[in-house]
């Protein structure tokens, strides 16, 4: 146990230029602390004492304002920086080396079943306010940018962005180059559709007349 809080507390002070001592971030960090309450009541979790690991987690919560189920899977080195308002849901599962800003949802839709909640691989970003919702997955070394619904897989190595969130950069590749100036109006689009339509339904109508 000893080792493995030194561990983390090396990951943060390597990941947090603000971080000036283990001390600090000991008794002063509420992500350090959310993800120590979570290792103790994801144990008594899997041991089915869920009261007690509920009991653990909202104190955490209450405490430091990060609600982490007792039932999500989290493996080692997750930094949650800030972390005021962070949400990780039941069937979360997140790799090791992760990174997670304040205002994060790691949620569901409220439409599956079983696995409701998304798998982020190893060395995942996501930015503050991000939302990342339903069992989707997000793979290796993936970063989600600040304010980001993410509704659909993201691929290893991307980065994804907007509302609903698209992958705009893959293998240090720029894809699908956002254009904030040439964009379709849908409302056109759709009167368009209807124009063709009446042309089409004239056309049948002069022709019926027509025999």
């Amino acid at each position: 146990m000893f080792k493995e809080l030194k561990e983390e507390i090396a990951l943060i002070k390597e990941k947090d230029p603000a971080a000036r001592s283990s001390i600090e971030i000991f008794f002063l960090y509420s992500g350090f602390k959310a993800i120590r309450s979570y290792r103790r009541a994801h144990k008594l979790y899997l041991k089915k004492h869920y009261f007690l690991a509920r009991w653990i987690s909202e104190r955490a919560r209450r405490r430091t304002g990060i609600e982490i189920h007792p039932g999500a899977t989290i493996g080692k080195g997750l930094f949650i920086d800030h972390g005021t308002g962070v949400v990780i849901g039941e069937t979360v599962e997140i790799g090791d080396n992760c990174l997670i800003y304040q205002g994060v949802t790691l949620g569901g839709t409220g439409k599956d079943k079983g696995k409701r909640h998304p798998t982020l691989g190893n060395n995942v970003m996501v930015g503050s306010g991000a939302k990342v919702l339903g069992p989707l997955y997000i793979g290796d070394n993936a970063k989600i940018a600040s304010g980001a619904v993410v509704l659909s897989n993201v691929p290893a190595n991307s980065t994804a962005v907007g509302v609903p969130a698209r992958v705009v950069v893959r293998d240090g590749v720029k894809v699908n180059q956002l254009d904030q100036i040439h964009i379709p109006d849908p409302v056109s689009q759709e009167l368009c559709k209807l124009n063709f339509r009446i042309d089409q339904l004239e056309k049948e109508l002069k022709a019926k007349e027509n025999n």
